[in-house]
């Protein structure tokens, strides 16, 4: 049986090939782009159609949070005219099918991975919904985000309450009438109360401990700020979490309309009702945990301390900015409500933004931590030909994102080089 890849090259079953990467997003696509650079013949396999979790899986108002100029994908920075705005949906899917065409990748798509076995000597074993595939070295370009969170106690909400996660999440017109929980308030969830919120509906927000950071200080994005104080180049083994930070949740904020803060106060001085952590339903009671006021306060000294670091990169280096006081809040909460009556509060949609869990349980190779994560160093696993690429935090800020994507692909490919040259040396001295 032969298959045909987006490029025109026909694949076999059985097939071996010197590199198999699994997942075309922009992490796959990178991989192959230095790949084809140095000459080395290789398959992509993806789930679905190339850069699918950005054309899938994404709501119609959403935007950037970060300003076009980090879009720095290999052979493809942004040369747009607004380096310093953020890209919407259409216009992001447009950069990224210029990408593709770019790249111009052997991609097999709508092929579903279902296990790679490392196999003796050396080598890989890939089984698909399409066959088996062999290579000598594999790159795991998946991502990190597999299975959308949803709480067990969601088994008890009623069904005539409409629950979806935040992936599946379009536009207020897709959700039945009525009013809305949004459980989380990380990147997604802030981003999604606001644009139902936007939208004319009543919204309750459950929160987390996500942190936030200004949009814009002392007269330039934070992003601007961050990048000249080398934030962005911190490899994880230097940040002060080390590895912890992997599971830290991202800062939100926000690129609509040109970009601004997101600050829950504000939101809640506008009608919408917050609350702390949601804790669990029962007897038609939503239940939280108090905590809303300790929530809003660590999101804000986090806010302020990146700002505190910006104004002394600003002094040592004698930068002439102008300047800006620190926030201070002006809402709290008069009391902090435990428990919503489904009934009385009209909702008719819980929407989960808690995020997603990783699942690796198709790679059969003894390389996982005891919380299911693959051990590696700057994405060269301890078997040395197996690789992981664009997962967060993987060596910098930037390894799960458009900016610093392009760097870890192209370590990646010189280290497949590296085992390629090794292998054929070995080759030539034994025969």
């Amino acid at each position: 049986m032969s298959y045909t890849t987006t490029n025109g090259t026909t694949v076999q079953k059985n097939d071996h090939f010197p590199v198999i990467i699994i997942g075309a997003g922009q992490a796959g696509l990178s991989s192959s782009y230095y790949l084809k650079q140095a000459s080395v013949e290789h398959l992509v396999i993806e789930k679905h159609q190339m850069m699918n979790a950005w054309k899938t899986k994404r709501w119609d108002s959403f935007s950037l949070v970060t300003p076009n100029w980090q879009c720095q994908l290999p052979g493809h920075h942004y040369e747009g005219d607004d380096p310093h705005g953020f890209m919407v949906k259409d216009e992001i899917i447009g950069y990224l099918k210029e990408f593709e065409k770019k790249v111009n990748a052997p991609v097999l798509t709508n092929t579903s991975v279902t296990k790679v076995t490392a196999i003796e000597p050396n080598g890989y074993q890939v089984d698909t919904d399409k066959g088996t595939f062999f290579a000598s070295q594999v790159v795991v370009g998946a991502g990190g985000y597999h299975e959308p969170i949803i709480p067990r106690m969601a088994e008890r909400i009623p069904s005539s309450v409409y629950q979806i996660h935040s992936e599946e999440y379009k536009n207020a017109a897709q959700l039945p009438k009525g009013n809305v929980l949004v459980v989380g308030s990380g990147q997604s969830g802030a981003q999604i109360a606001e644009d139902l919120h936007l939208a004319g509906r009543k919204v309750f927000l459950a929160t987390g401990d996500a942190p936030r950071c200004a949009r814009f200080y002392r007269g330039r994005d934070v992003v601007d700020w961050l990048a000249d104080m080398k934030y962005y180049d911190m490899p994880v083994s230097q940040h002060p979490l080390r590895e912890g930070v992997r599971d830290n949740t991202n800062h939100y904020v926000t690129g609509r309309d040109g970009g601004r803060d997101i600050d829950l106060r504000k939101f809640a001085q506008a009608g919408m009702e917050l609350f702390g952590l949601m804790d669990d339903f029962e007897d038609n009671q939503f239940k939280f945990i108090p905590n809303l006021s300790d929530n809003l306060k660590r999101a804000d000294d986090v806010y302020n301390n990146i700002n505190q670091r910006i104004d002394k990169y600003i002094e040592t280096n004698n930068i002439d900015a102008p300047e800006q006081a620190h926030y201070m809040s002006d809402w709290e909460p008069n009391a902090e409500r435990e428990t919503l009556d489904l009934t009385d509060s009209g909702i008719t949609t819980v929407l989960w933004c808690i995020g997603f869990r990783p699942n690796f349980s198709w790679l059969d190779a003894p390389i996982f931590n005891g919380n299911g994560y693959p051990q590696h160093e700057r994405g060269v696993t301890p078997l040395n030909d197996l690789f992981f690429i664009g997962l967060p935090w993987l060596h910098t800020w930037g390894s799960g994102r458009f900016s610093g994507i392009a760097k870890d692909a192209e370590y990646i490919v010189k280290h497949i080089e590296n085992n390629i040259e090794t292998a054929n040396a070995k080759a030539l001295k034994s025969a």
